[in-house]
């Protein structure tokens, strides 16, 4: 069994790049499981907060579910061409200190996905993470990516993926995902 760990990079509650997520979970195939996990809840990234409190809590569990991961989709939506700022964030506080970057990036795989209204699918969200993976010493699936364009019309009021081709797209990379993953 190959476990997943999908991170959700947007904090709105009717997120493309949730939806995305949650139809990945769903579509999970056997001998794969795909957890779902957000970024709510982890504060701006400050030094003196660090020094005085340590690592937050909500930083600490997900560090430790990625750990236990197999490996890691990060489902990442695009603001201004480039990382939204929360994810980001939370990426620099996961890896404090620093003495903790190989225990939660070193080698672990990782896949890109995202979802936008626009026409680029995230396009250059994607390119602008994988500086911020290699530095952290992450082994970046190259096989695909997945970027899903115009994704407002391919989910219904309820956030369900409604569209077949798109969902058959989602399902092929987190199987190529997984089968990456299982690898080592």
């Amino acid at each position: 069994m190959v476990h997943l760990l999908g991170i959700s990079g947007s904090l709105r509650k009717a997120s493309l790049n949730t939806a995305l997520l949650n139809a990945a979970v769903a579509g999970a195939g056997d001998g794969v499981t795909l957890t779902a996990a957000g970024i709510a809840g982890i504060p701006l990234y400050d030094g003196d907060l660090e020094a005085a409190d340590g690592v937050p809590a909500a930083v600490a569990a997900l560090k430790e579910k990625i750990v236990a991961a197999d490996g890691v989709i990060l489902f990442t939506p695009e603001y201004n061409n480039s990382i939204p700022g929360a994810f980001k964030n939370t990426i620099d506080w996961l890896s404090r200190p620093s003495s903790d970057i190989g225990r939660v990036f070193g080698g672990k795989p990782f896949a890109l996905a995202g979802a936008s209204p626009g026409n680029f699918g995230t396009l250059l969200s994607q390119n602008a993470w994988l500086t911020v993976l290699h530095t952290l010493g992450a082994r970046v699936w190259s096989g695909k990516r997945l970027m899903v364009s115009r994704a407002h019309t391919l989910f219904d009021g309820e956030g369900r993926l409604t569209d077949a081709a798109t969902a058959e797209r989602l399902d092929a990379f987190v199987a190529g995902f997984a089968d990456f993953a299982a690898k080592g």
